[in-house]
């Protein structure tokens, strides 16, 4: 294998990583992210490593653009057909509301209502034809669309899962039509039967595959006018990795790129490490990211909610996201009460303390004027020298003088703020889901979380806290530690006992085929297929599912067994007498990629870590504190808190009363003394 590089385009930053080897981290760097066009900060990070054309195998990427696009509404401009009688589908939705009081808010649909029209069609739920399509009016429809500005047009049909003749009947008819619309057929994206989550599914992929094909085109082309002509894989939301060349029609597959790989990355380290339960915590510069690992794997949710009302119905990795980054801005509410965030001053024009422009303080500022970060070796910032740490204090010194609070106390305010909001999110994702938090390790990353993953560790009551090697570009290396991987999903709705084996066999067998065939084509070389499969059950009239593994060789009655013991292992009983439902059926094609293993170095006879010098830092009050240089800390080294750890990309805060050592494979493990 020769050099493999990992790119993650941040809010913020821009993250790379460069292995000669696969093994070895030869550079790590962080340069300001393009928004404009995120392909120019690819770029950039690579230009600035210095890495050459000829010294790379292949370049793996995760990316932030589909859920920007989401969240700030600037994706393509698209239409939607819907059966006639569910124009209103999208505000429809589920019976939920923004406000958890009061029916107060505002939804805002990917596709608005005047760019949503009804055809007459229908199916029933086994797919059999009850009305046939109108080919007359959707052909005239296409019609006015063209005049619309349309780029992408949406197709998503009662029963389209049970039977997609219709679906791709009317994606025949309107390509003849205009030729140059993106048609997105929901059949091809979800075809299960939540007919509300298949819509606003279908839509995501509508409203973003134009802009994620034009970002595949410029980022291929840049990297050729460069000479990096090598194969490059983008990160999906599953953990799993697919060809920049398959990316526009997997575009909603891509919504949580980056935040998928540091939890793929985190669970790897931890695993090697000993720690098979994890809680990871991604802080950049915009937000905040926490995800759950158990017996080593990432919770998968099969729903997630990118926005009030806009659900995607795909396999993810169960990632919680809270605007809570380093550039998240303090400011003061109408009571007068010191809140941080959501909102960011992201890359540009960033904290204060970062000299472009910057006028509110920030996350980054509090760190910045409490000492914590180091004001003369900047991060990823080749524009200055050095902070400005006087800029910082006078916004400090201004927005603490209502509260009657000092510059450092309010600094230390603002702090206190953002760690409480990361803690919290933290428990609702251990407590609240029956996990405590106590047996379970946190790993913190991203360029401000090792800042903030000694207090988080502290409020909730977390044990250990592990820092790898490289924590702030930690999204970047997972990309280097993930395998190909395609799902595929269908629903039947059916009383197993009322379905022939040969009928589940049959669908398990052509998703292996569809999920292999498309591993073979993707170009990339494999080690291994894996083909994993899993069924959707409940008991008869239940409304929630739970999902099962299963394999393509079971009958009927172990496929039933297996779904009891799930239920009596989750519930504590099983509702003997009640008929079996079989909902749906998934499979997973895992394309498993060569990568290099590690072994741990040999670890020493403990000894303590000579720091490289020390400094004051703010800890309730101004403490002589000792620096420590990471790439001096070898295994076996061990110290005490208070203390702050440097390296090229974050840094780290180890806070009184708190005691780390050094494990075999470079990670820093800190406990509470």
């Amino acid at each position: 294998m020769t050099g493999v590089a990992g790119i993650d385009v941040g809010g913020t930053f821009t993250d790379l990583f460069f292995s000669k080897d696969g093994i070895t981290v030869d550079r790590v760097l962080k340069v300001p992210s393009t928004p404009d066009d995120p392909s120019r900060g690819l770029i950039n990070a690579l230009e600035t490593a210095e890495i050459s054309p000829d010294a790379l195998d292949v370049i793996l990427h995760g990316t932030t653009i589909a859920t920007n696009a989401v969240i700030e509404r600037r994706g393509a401009t698209a239409a939607l057909i819907t059966t006639k009688g569910f124009r209103d589908i999208l505000e429809l939705g589920r019976r939920d509301r923004q406000q958890m009081y009061g029916m107060t808010g505002v939804q805002q649909p990917l596709i608005p209502r005047r760019m949503r029209w009804e055809i007459d069609e229908r199916l029933d739920f086994r797919g059999n034809v009850v009305r046939p399509l109108d080919v007359e009016g959707l052909t005239a429809l296409g019609r006015a669309l063209s005049g619309e500005g349309v780029e992408t047009v949406v197709i998503s049909f009662l029963h389209s899962y049970a039977n997609a003749t219709h679906e791709e009947q009317a994606r025949d008819i309107l390509k003849a039509v205009n030729a140059d619309w993106e048609v997105v057929i929901s059949s091809e994206v979800v075809r299960e039967y939540y007919e509300f989550e298949r819509t606003s599914t279908s839509v995501v992929q509508g409203y973003l595959q134009p802009l994620i094909a034009r970002y595949a085109r410029n980022l291929s082309g840049r990297l050729h006018e460069k000479g990096f002509d090598r194969q490059t894989l983008v990160m999906q939301s599953n953990g799993g990795l697919v060809p920049l060349k398959q990316l526009p029609p997997r575009a909603a597959n891509i919504v949580r790129s980056g935040p998928a790989a540091g939890v793929m990355a985190a669970a790897q380290i931890a695993g090697a490490a000993g720690f098979t339960h994890v809680i990871t915590g991604d802080m950049g510069g915009t937000s905040y990211d926490v995800a759950v690992v158990v017996n080593g794997l990432p919770r998968i949710a099969e729903t997630t909610e990118l926005d009030f009302r806009i659900p995607l119905r795909l396999p993810m990795i169960d990632v919680h996201t809270i605007g809570a980054g380093g550039g998240s801005i303090a400011s003061l509410d109408r009571s007068g009460i010191l809140q941080v965030g959501p909102q960011s001053a992201g890359a540009v024009p960033g904290p204060i303390c970062f000299g472009r422009g910057g006028t509110k303080p920030t996350v980054t500022d509090a760190n910045a004027v409490l000492g914590r970060i180091n004001a003369d070796r900047p991060i990823g910032l080749s524009h200055i020298e050095r902070l400005d740490i006087e800029g910082a204090r006078a916004a400090m010194a201004e927005l603490g003088r209502p509260l009657g609070l000092s510059v450092e106390d309010t600094a230390e305010a603002i702090l206190t703020v953002v760690n409480h909001v990361m803690a919290r999110r933290t428990r609702l994702m251990t407590v609240e889901q029956g996990h405590d938090p106590r047996s379970f390790a946190l790993v913190v990353f991203g360029g401000a979380g090792p800042l903030h993953g000694a207090a988080i560790m502290r409020e909730v009551g977390i044990r250990t806290m592990l820092l790898p090697e490289h924590p702030g570009v930690l999204c970047a290396l997972g990309c280097a530690a993930a395998d190909l991987r395609y799902d595929l999903s269908r629903t039947v709705e059916t009383p197993i006992r009322d379905m022939s084996i040969e009928v589940i066999r049959g669908i398990l067998a052509e998703q292996r085929e569809s999920g292999v065939a498309q591993l073979k084509s993707s170009g990339v070389t494999l080690t291994n297929i894996q083909v994993l499969h899993s069924a959707n059950m409940s008991y008869l009239g239940q409304i929630h599912t739970m999902r099962v593994e299963i394999e393509e060789g079971w009958d009927v009655d172990r496929i039933i067994e297996a779904f009891e013991e799930h239920y009596q292992q989750e519930y504590g009983n099983r509702l003997t007498g009640i008929p079996v439902s079989l909902v749906g059926l998934a499979t997973s094609a895992v394309g498993v990629r060569a990568k290099p293993s590690r072994e741990p170095d040999a670890v020493s006879e403990p000894f303590r870590a000579t720091p490289r010098g020390s400094r004051p830092v703010y800890f309730g009050g101004w403490v002589d504190t000792a620096i420590y240089d990471r790439r001096t800390l070898s295994p076996g080294a061990f110290f005490v808190g208070p203390a702050i750890i440097e390296q090229g990309d974050t840094t780290s805060v180890i806070e009184p009363g708190m005691r780390a050592r050094v494990d075999g494979f470079g990670n820093v493990l800190v406990e509470v003394a």
